[in-house]
């Protein structure tokens, strides 16, 4: 099992990388899709734990994508 720290390191990546990519298209969304998106769009450390778990989802895929090569 990786260390927690890398984990939730690869988790904010994540997150800064979701919001990049939310900002992006977020002209092409419905403005209740953007309104539900504002609400993430703070530094990871400020999201509620529920939302960090999504980003720590995506980083364990990173750690199993690191752990096979």
């Amino acid at each position: 099992m990786p260390n927690n720290d890398l984990l939730e390191r690869i988790a904010a990546l994540e997150h800064e990388q979701w919001m990049h990519w939310a900002k992006a298209v977020a002209p092409e969304v419905s403005p209740e899709r953007r309104a539900r998106w504002e609400r993430y769009m703070v530094p990871y450390e400020e999201l509620p734990d529920d939302a960090k778990e999504l980003d720590r989802e995506w980083a364990r895929r990173v750690l199993e994508v690191l752990e096979d090569a």
